[in-house]
């Protein structure tokens, strides 16, 4: 959620932390700062809101200093202040914090009886405060900073600044990812590869429970216990190029803009086309042995795994639960033997999303990933990994990430029912082939950005929509509401289209516009008899659909949405396209921040 960005350097470091800093907006953020060793003293800059308020700051005030550490905050105790804004500090020591100290109030409580005096609302202070008071008492930095760990309950990714030691940075994780990287006579501290993008391709991912101790010669590395250990450094293979907007407005376009490329990419990775098959990595245990796959996501990776759910069940005959990740754990759920838990998640570090699969291992289910960033603690911690190769998404509002996740979890479906025998090769063969269609598919639904645009305008005015699919263009209505939710603040809501006289229906009037997701196919006549009972109550109807169902049912509409026609198979993931761009569009009239939109984080990781 938060961004870290830590610098042991070789010359002033205040220009590349901001810098970092900048690289990691994309997370989500209500304040920065930024703390150096100058003169022997640490110097703080903090504002809150958005990181141009920090470079007024730093302009007004430079900052100096060849040792540093930075910080966006995501607010969880206390508002998006500048005095809750990180670094927290006390004389001798400073650090940022991402995560979530469940115990800070014993902690704090128990610190302000000893007569220390805090200046912040946030959990991440006591932090400070636990390893100073180690520090005031004689303790080495490396001792004061385990001293302190272990008295902290919840999840963290820490840098540690010390006043005393002005060529030295302490770093620590815990459910928070943490990554180290090495320079020529530097070292690096990130959140994530992305923000060291301009320092180095040269990183190293702590584990859970290690610690570090980083100097301008490397990094020293330490497990949950002490010992030193190594951990493997690779090379990122993240540039500086992949996060401009080009010519684009804003990175939400450009990623929407990218899905051609990027489910290609992804596909590519799973099929071979002339031999008609897909081709998943071959896990330790057998797919054939699978007698139930539980679906655990969030949010936009959620609808994903709504629409998995389809495609296990249909092609491989398999029975599928789905569930909200924050609430898997919290329900005791029943795991037989022959599980299979999947996840999906598109950093791999969402809290949640972690915690559920590390509960569904210890109930002994076989664990599979749908990740975009095949180094994260959910890839590593997996028995199948099955990466997206969508490339960074920096827009808050997944786009590109979720068609990827669709493209993968369909080769996923077609895998498990080969595996099974519910799948001839005559079969497999076709899915190939429409799967194949579906780049193409996306970059003809892309041309109708212009046309969807118009229809924006005729949405950003409206209180209330709401959104409706049948099978699996349920999901998508679901994951059309959560898109215009999140970037233009319109309350909006999906439901099954037969739902809707179950009780949606009295919302509807003739302010309230209406989305209907329905490509011609088995389940259209259906939705349409569904969306007529809204029309024959003043509802305000766009339509989506292809040509055939535009002409079938289009002539009272407020607006229609042609499609390309397209294998039901594929619909999911080319109907992606209508409902980020309609979206996009609203926010852009409504004038809202696209690729930041308020409250929200890229990466969420706390639960």
């Amino acid at each position: 959620m938060c961004g870290i960005i830590g610098i042991v350097g070789a010359g002033d470091v205040t220009g590349r932390l901001v810098e970092g800093l900048r690289r990691l907006e994309y997370r989500g953020y209500d304040s920065a700062g930024v703390c150096t060793i100058h003169d022997g003293q640490l110097d703080r800059r903090r504002a809150e809101g958005k990181l141009d308020n920090l470079a007024r700051v730093l302009d007004a005030e430079p900052l100096s200093g060849a040792i540093g550490i930075a910080h966006t905050r995501w607010a969880t105790h206390g508002g998006p202040t500048t005095s809750n804004a990180h670094p927290h500090a006390t004389d001798r020591v400073a650090i940022v914090h991402n995560g979530i100290i469940e115990n800070f109030k014993a902690l704090r409580d128990e610190l302000t009886a000893r007569g220390r005096v805090f200046e912040s609302q946030t959990d991440s202070e006591v932090v400070a405060h636990l390893i100073s008071e180690q520090v005031e008492a004689g303790a080495t930095p490396e001792a004061a900073t385990v001293a302190a760990l272990k008295r902290l309950h919840g999840a963290f990714a820490l840098a540690i600044l010390f006043r005393d030691q002005p060529d030295m940075l302490i770093g620590a994780r815990l459910g928070s990812p943490l990554v180290v990287g090495y320079g020529d006579g530097e070292t690096f501290l990130g959140s994530d590869a992305l923000a060291l993008a301009p320092l180095t391709q040269r990183i190293a991912y702590l584990e859970e429970g290690d610690w570090v101790v980083v100097t301008r010669e490397g990094a020293a590395i330490h497990d949950r216990d002490g010992n030193p250990v190594e951990r493997e450094i690779t090379l990122s293979g993240v540039s500086g190029a992949q996060i401009d907007k080009g010519n684009h407005r804003h990175f939400m376009l450009k990623e929407i803009y990218e899905q051609p490329i990027v489910v290609a990419q992804t596909l590519r990775s799973y099929l071979r086309p002339l031999d008609g098959q897909v081709a998943l990595p071959i896990p330790d245990f057998d797919f054939a042995d699978i007698r139930r796959v539980t679906v655990v996501a969030c949010g936009t990776s959620y609808y994903a795994g709504m629409v998995a759910k389809y495609w296990f069940e249909r092609f491989a005959r398999l029975p599928v639960e789905i569930d909200v990740a924050s609430e898997y754990r919290y329900r005791d759920p029943v795991m037989e033997e022959g599980g299979l838990a999947l996840f999906i998640s598109q950093s791999g570090e969402t809290a949640d999303t972690l915690a559920a699969l590390r509960h569904a291992r210890a109930g002994g289910q076989k664990i599979a990933v749908v990740v975009n960033v095949p180094t994260s603690t959910m890839a590593r911690e997996a028995d199948l990994l099955l990466p997206t190769h969508a490339g960074p998404e920096i827009g808050v509002a997944s786009t590109k990430a979720f068609t990827c996740q669709l493209a993968v979890l369909a080769a996923l479906a077609a895998n498990l029912a080969r595996a099974r025998g519910k799948l001839s090769p005559k079969e497999e063969r076709e899915i190939v082939r429409h799967l194949e269609e579906a780049p193409a598919a996306i970059n003809a639904a892309l041309a109708y950005d212009e046309a969807i645009a118009v229809v924006a305008g005729q949405i950003a005015g409206a209180r209330d929509v709401l959104y409706l699919g049948r099978g699996p263009d349920y999901p998508l209505a679901l994951e059309g509401a959560l898109k215009l939710k999140e970037i233009s603040y319109i309350h909006a809501e999906g439901y099954a289209a037969g739902e809707m006289k179950h009780g949606p229906i009295a919302l509807i009037d003739d302010h309230v516009p209406v989305i209907v997701l329905a490509p011609s196919g088995p389940l259209f006549e259906k939705t349409m008899s569904n969306m007529q009972e809204v029309q024959a109550r003043g509802g305000k109807v766009v339509l989506i659909s292809d040509y055939d169902g535009i002409q079938a049912a289009g002539e009272d509409c407020l607006a229609t949405i042609t499609m390309p026609k397209v294998h039901p198979l594929i619909a999911p993931i080319v109907y992606a396209i209508p409902v980020q761009l309609l979206a996009y569009h609203v926010a852009v009239l409504k004038g809202t921040d696209v690729d930041q939109p308020r409250n929200l984080a890229k990466s969420v990781t706390v639960e």
